[in-house]
């Protein structure tokens, strides 16, 4: 499934004569180019479909459709395994588990 995705502009630069930016998708940064949207700005955000911001898209909209995605697994589908997930809340009455580090002895 490819979708159209809305994220938070971050950072704007000129590559290979390009405006390109780096995208927050609600965790997830990727690249996108800007040629359809030469007048967004950073702190803005878009919709983007197939690494391209095809519109300029308010806050409020922008969270919901993210919240909305994320709810479903639609996140996931679009990015990958790579995507940041919440840590899972212990059941009522458990008794909390201690996870040693990476490489540490436990």
């Amino acid at each position: 499934m490819c979708l159209a995705v809305p994220g938070k502009i971050i950072k704007i630069e000129e590559r290979d004569l390009t405006r390109m930016a780096k995208v927050d998708f609600g965790g997830v940064v990727k690249d996108v180019c800007l040629a359809y949207l030469p007048d967004i700005e950073v702190g803005d955000y878009t919709i983007v479909h197939v690494g391209f911001a095809i519109q300029r898209l308010d806050e409020a909209s922008a969270r919901e459709t993210l919240a909305l995605f994320e709810s479903l697994g639609i996140l996931d589908e679009e990015f990958g395994a790579g995507t940041p997930q919440p840590e899972p809340e212990p059941a009522p009455g458990a008794e909390p588990v201690a996870v040693a580090a990476e490489g540490a002895p436990s």
